[in-house]
């Protein structure tokens, strides 16, 4: 490592990516995507005093304007291209929150136009082009953030914390049980569940036990009463990189004593079990009590909440050039937790976690059509590389 380690990893005297040098004014930004979850952005950039929002970007201009006026910005510039926007206004910065399909070449505009880009998970709709985007990244020199937003929370952080009293963590499981009925796209997925959010719970995992996923074995199934077309129900076992084993069971079609949209966690050590509900603070319970002990929050990070955490994370990373939780590098494992555990569902076998990266990565070298990301993903010379943070 170059340096301390702080709430966003290493920290170098040479930053992987061009940062941003702070002048005491809010960092300009315009935002892509003027849907649902857009308008949950355009709300956290107008809260934040770290950014000013420049513009809005959608394909339906008539969208990016009724956006803008939601905000009380009727008069705020938008258009249908992020890069050519960005430049019209001054902007500095691109928050990409398109459906997945336009992930990749959404952030690629951007980061070839030599704009740093804040990102929706997944990463992209594949790891392929999740690996692309990483070398993309790397070519441009521009820093590239997935919001894994769930990360940022205070209790998440406390779990973690608490688990260094139990020993090394040897079980970790998380039980999400909810009913929503959304209606629209998600009712129609293959893979509700698994694909719109177990990602969440997957990168917490990882957050939990600073490990990555060496294999997965997943079973998927559509209760009868279920009102979704794919199956919105399953349970996987992933072995992790420290030798811990990692249980999901969820279920999107599940009324009554709903957990968290956080999850229910338990974590187990030789000298203990972390219990956290998901949205309280967590509690210990040691080998020679039964009697559970809440977290003392003193002391613990407060990465902010969600959205408005990835936010300040982003903005921070580009004003100092410190590593965030979210770069593209370190993403991509928790893009490949999900591809995992829906090949093993369609196949009834275990994979390994190398195996589907190395596929990936020749997907990625055959699909690539940007010479010199082409050339970044070939001088990697396998997966290995792209999926390892730049320190």
């Amino acid at each position: 490592m170059n340096g301390p380690v702080g709430m966003n990893g290493p920290v170098g005297t040479n930053p992987p990516f061009a940062t941003i040098e702070d002048d005491r004014t809010p960092l300009k930004v315009v935002v892509v995507g003027a849907g649902g979850m857009g308008r949950a952005w355009l709300g956290a950039v107008e809260a934040s005093p770290l950014v000013e929002l420049a513009g809005i970007v959608d394909l339906d201009l008539d969208s990016a304007r009724a956006a803008a006026a939601a905000v009380g910005k009727p008069a705020l510039p938008v258009g249908a291209g992020a890069a050519e926007l960005a430049s019209d206004v001054g902007a500095r910065a691109v928050i990409n929150v398109t459906v997945p399909a336009a992930h990749h070449p959404v952030t690629t505009e951007a980061l070839f136009a030599g704009l740093p880009v804040l990102g929706e998970k997944p990463v992209a709709s594949t790891v392929s082009q999740g690996l692309s985007l990483a070398a993309a990244s790397e070519v441009t020199g521009q820093l590239f953030m997935v919001s894994q937003s769930r990360r940022y929370n205070r209790n998440l952080f406390a779990a973690k914390a608490l688990s260094r009293d139990i020993g090394p963590v040897g079980i970790l499981s998380a039980d999400f049980f909810k009913a929503p009925h959304f209606g629209g796209f998600r009712d129609a997925m293959d893979h509700p569940l698994l694909l719109d959010m177990a990602i969440h719970q997957f990168d917490m995992a990882r957050f939990l036990l600073d490990a990555d996923p060496v294999s997965a074995f997943c079973e998927e199934y559509n209760p009868a009463w279920s009102w979704y077309d794919g199956d919105a129900a399953a349970a996987a076992v992933f072995e992790m990189s420290g030798g811990q084993r990692f249980t999901f069971n969820g279920s999107w079609c599940s009324p009554g004593l709903e957990t968290s949209w956080n999850a229910s966690w338990r974590m187990g050590g030789e000298y203990g079990t972390v219990l956290w509900d998901g949205d309280n603070p967590p509690t210990l319970g040691g080998a020679s009590s039964e009697e559970a002990v809440p977290a003392d929050l003193t002391g613990v990070v407060d990465p902010s909440s969600d959205i408005h955490g990835s936010l300040r994370e982003f903005v921070g990373a580009l004003r100092s050039g410190e590593l965030p939780m979210g770069h593209v590098r370190e993403n991509i494992m928790s893009l490949a937790m999900v591809e995992a555990a829906i090949e093993s569902a369609s196949t009834g076998a275990r994979v390994r976690l190398d195996q589907l990266l190395e596929r990936s990565y020749r997907t990625a070298l055959d699909e690539e059509r940007h010479p010199e990301v082409l050339a970044v993903l070939e001088s990697w010379a396998g997966a290995h590389r792209g999926v390892r943070s730049l320190v």
